[in-house]
């Protein structure tokens, strides 16, 4: 018997990697949706990682901003306070003035007296203004422990915003090192984003968006993995299977929402975004 002889050719078919079998009588308008949503789920994961990069700098750089606002209007309402303080103590260095100013007119009034009983009046009333004055001059000083007390707490607080802006800036830098180094992938990435969701209908691409905003894991897209649902893992049951390799319909996990697809589509995403 004649042994077969193989040629160059044929060997490199055989060595080469198995071709994408495509199911028969596929939906040609649902496959190549489902390439579009894998494929765009595929990019958008890409930029989740880059963010994942930056880590939690975005809400720390917020979380300072905040702080800083807070300190500053802190700063602002001691300042304010400190006015209102000083204005109510030259209104009472004012009443002191003119208790003192009663007080003569009243001595000089006793000078004048005809009798007892307007002395004893007029010393009432020399007794009154002396106790305004009092209750005057124990406000200022109220005032002042007050307006020292408020510069503390102002000199506390502009040491604490004088720090925190040097944290902010210290967090912008680090973020802007990262952005640096990722910005050019992030940019490319978000174009194939745009790209694809240009050949999504708009109520799949609403479905898309609203199902990976409910995800913690960013994942509205995924394929079946040991016949389960890659995202939630719960088990797809055979006939399932069957129907989303078919790529006839869109098809949804039961449990967690998510549109599942088989390896085939997969590769074919893969493929278009390798070319």
């Amino acid at each position: 018997m004649a042994k077969k002889v193989t040629t160059k050719k044929e060997t490199e078919q055989e060595n080469a990697a198995p071709a994408i079998v495509r199911p028969l009588d596929v939906d040609v308008a649902v496959e190549k949706r489902l390439i579009a949503l894998y494929t765009l789920q595929t990019v958008d994961s890409e930029i989740d990682k880059i963010q994942i990069i930056r880590g939690e700098l975005p809400q720390a750089i917020q979380d300072l901003e905040d702080e800083i606002t807070g300190l500053e209007t802190r700063i602002q309402n001691f300042n304010s306070e400190i006015e209102a303080t000083n204005e109510k103590m030259a209104a009472e260095k004012n009443e002191i003035a003119e208790h003192n100013e009663m007080t003569k007119k009243y001595q000089k009034q006793q000078d004048n007296v005809r009798n007892n009983r307007e002395f004893e009046a007029i010393n009432k009333e020399i007794e009154y203004t002396g106790l305004q004055i009092q209750l005057c001059e124990r406000r200022l000083k109220e005032g002042a422990a007050h307006i020292k007390e408020l510069q503390q707490h102002i000199a506390a607080a502009e040491l604490l915003l004088e720090n925190r802006r040097k944290d902010l800036q210290v967090k912008k830098d680090e973020l802007d090192d990262i952005i640096k180094e990722t910005e050019k992938d992030e940019a490319r990435l978000r174009e194939k984003s745009q790209e694809q969701e240009q050949y999504i209908e708009p109520r799949y691409l609403t479905a898309y968006k609203r199902i990976r905003g409910a995800a913690r894991n960013g994942l509205a897209v995924v394929t079946i993995d040991r016949d389960a649902c890659g995202g939630c893992f719960s088990k797809i049951p055979p006939q399932r299977q069957t129907e989303i390799k078919m790529h006839k319909k869109v098809i949804v996990c039961e449990h967690c929402g998510r549109i599942l697809v088989d390896d085939n589509i997969a590769e074919i995403a893969k493929e278009n975004l390798e070319k």
